[in-house]
């Protein structure tokens, strides 16, 4: 075997013996241990202080975005790995310290290479070390090759991190997530077999050299000054994206116009015609085709003291069945996989959700707490996810379109994320959803729920029914036709809901009267909508795979729950696919902007 460089041959061979190190005298001989050389075994092995403060900063950087990035993960539906972590996982405004923290990773990997090239270091990571694997050489060399090995699989894993990670921030999903969780989980592992290769390698010592600061060695061609360029070039990353970020946002443009454009869910008049559209990417998302992404249009226009607002996006399936009721043998059931956690992903109605902000702190406005107990002294959500809630006193007007709940007949729930609400008996208790800084305007709405669940067995027994169908045939043919497939598209004009006037209060003597197997809504509209919750009205119309909704407003309703429509407000925007909580994502927020 000769050396691929030299065509010399190369002799491996393993270290000599410190008895030989210090001569041919043995260990007990006074004479050879004072004419030897120093027991190199008893010298502790050190780092330049550049390293290790470069090393340090990473490995936070890195940790901090691995740990809240697995919270992220622990909240997927169907997640596996992340979920079992949850313990030891962080809690709380993960979304700006994930951010910030993977923005940090990618300067320190610029420095660091840049520290390694000036300070005459890159033999660390040599490739041509790998070459010891296919020569006999000892132990030591073949860790040394197996190090560096892991340590360009860690730089394709944070390479990989990094341009998912962005793709992700600007509203790609779909497999790029799948991607982005299998990189952190490399890098998880690497962390792990980087320890245990060092520690073969040099062993305690070699574990804490990164505590042992030295001076820089100097070798012939070395730049001045490394660490302080490295140290400006990570500083130049981080300006750069931030900068990047901040200057590519989108706008949206409230246009002017003389006249208001009918509601009717349809965006040809004349006052939308007029209007620059701005498109949001928004990403995991339950359902939406397993793909979990949604692009929303958006559009807005002012007329006078009145704003109006249109948002299309894209939806395979026209869904309006809300926890509906079928009678069964032993009584009515009411369809759902998670209504008693709050987390229902199969029978539930589409919704869309916009919020505006005055604040474009990542989350929603730092709105969105993860965690299964974010609040300490407040009482967990029941699905474990989260809460919604402000920590400053800043309020965020959420307006939310719920398709079987007043969405279908020109209504969009007023609704605020803001201080945290100090919990009632049975939320304390445990047995009444707790939502924190999530609630709806001052006010009545008109849809209440045709059930009443047992707080022992929630909704996973029979329920009990407030109303039944004055014709139960004629309630059927309202609904259209009733296929139970949760990804099936209801009928246009289909209603499942229930009026006053087509229902009665339940009796037995009723109830006798629907055969086993019939199907009723789990929603009656009764009243009317009042207060400040009553602000929105819209309109909604689902078609060829797209619903496209219409909501307007007063530029200021003078409510202190509802925000002024005013140049610079932030506005971020989530599509539900029949579920309850498990929107889309939107990162990045439009900023409102009137000519």
């Amino acid at each position: 075997m000769t050396d691929q460089v030299t065509e010399h041959p190369l002799e491996l061979t393993a270290p000599p013996k410190s008895s030989e190190r210090a001569g041919t005298h043995s260990p007990g001989d006074k004479a050879g241990k004072s004419k030897g050389r120093p027991d190199e075994t008893k010298i502790p092995v050190r780092s330049d202080l550049g390293t290790i403060l470069l090393h340090w900063t990473l490995v936070i950087a890195i940790v901090t975005s691995l740990l809240t990035g697995l919270r992220l993960s622990s909240d997927a539906e169907g997640s596996r790995f992340a979920i079992l972590l949850e313990p030891i996982l962080p809690q709380g405004e993960i979304w700006t310290w994930h951010y910030v923290s993977a923005v940090f990773v990618l300067a320190l990997i610029f420095a660091y290479a840049a520290y390694m090239s000036l300070a005459r270091l890159k033999r660390r990571i040599s490739s041509k070390k790998i070459v010891v694997l296919t020569l006999p050489a000892s132990n030591k060399l073949r860790i040394a090759a197996v190090n560096v090995i892991a340590y360009w699989i860690l730089f394709a894993a944070v390479l990989t991190l990094t341009a998912t990670g962005v793709l992700l921030y600007l509203g790609h999903g779909g497999f790029l997530v799948d991607i982005h969780y299998i990189s952190a989980l490399v890098v998880l592992t690497y962390i792990v077999a980087h320890v245990i290769l060092h520690y073969f390698y040099g062993g305690w010592s070699q574990l804490l050299r990164l505590f042992r600061p030295q001076s820089l060695r100097q070798f012939p061609g070395m730049g001045r000054y490394p660490l302080a360029k490295a140290a400006a070039l990570g500083a130049v990353v981080i300006a750069g994206a931030v900068m990047l970020d901040f200057s590519t946002r989108d706008d949206l443009i409230v246009a002017q116009a003389s006249a208001l454009p009918k509601l009717d869910g349809v965006l040809d008049d004349p006052a939308w015609r007029d209007t620059k559209p701005a498109f949001v990417r928004t990403q995991q998302g339950s359902g939406l085709e397993g793909t979990g992404e949604s692009t929303v249009e958006v559009r807005a226009v002012q007329v006078g003291d009145k704003i109006a607002f249109a948002f299309r996006w894209n939806d395979a399936s026209r869904s309006l069945k809300r926890h509906p009721l079928e009678k069964t043998e032993a009584g009515w059931r009411m369809l759902n996989n998670r209504a008693d956690i709050s987390d229902e992903t199969a029978y539930y109605e589409d919704k869309f959700s916009v919020a505006f902000s005055k604040t474009d702190a990542f989350g929603g406005g730092a709105s969105t707490h993860m965690g299964p107990k974010p609040l300490a002294d407040k009482p967990a959500s029941f699905h474990g996810r989260g809460l919604h809630y402000t920590t400053d006193g800043s309020l965020i007007d959420v307006w939310q379109w719920k398709a079987s709940r007043g969405g279908m007949l020109g209504r969009v729930d007023d609704m605020w994320f803001g201080t945290p609400l100090e919990p009632n008996e049975g939320q304390a208790a445990g047995k009444k959803r707790y939502s924190a800084g999530y609630g709806a305007d001052e006010g009545k709405s008109f849809y209440v729920y045709n059930y009443v669940g047992s707080p022992e067995t929630g909704y996973r027994e029979t329920v009990g029914v407030k109303r039944l169908p004055v014709d139960y045939k004629k309630t059927a043919a309202l609904m259209g036709n009733i296929d139970m497939d949760v990804d099936a598209t209801d009928d246009e004009g289909s209603q499942w809901w229930m009026f006053d006037a087509e229902s009665v209060p339940y009796t037995p003597e009723k109830d006798a009267e629907i055969p086993v197997g019939t199907i009723i809504p789990g929603v009656l509209i009764t009243g009317e909508y009042q207060g400040s919750r009553a602000d929105l009205i819209g309109a909604s119309k689902w078609e060829d795979g797209y619903w496209t909704l219409e909501v307007i407003r007063d530029m200021d309703t003078g409510n202190d729950q509802d925000l002024p429509m005013e140049d610079g407000l932030f506005v971020w925007v989530s599509v539900f696919d029949h579920n309850q909580t498990r929107h889309t994502r939107h990162s990045r927020p439009l900023r409102l902007t009137f000519n």
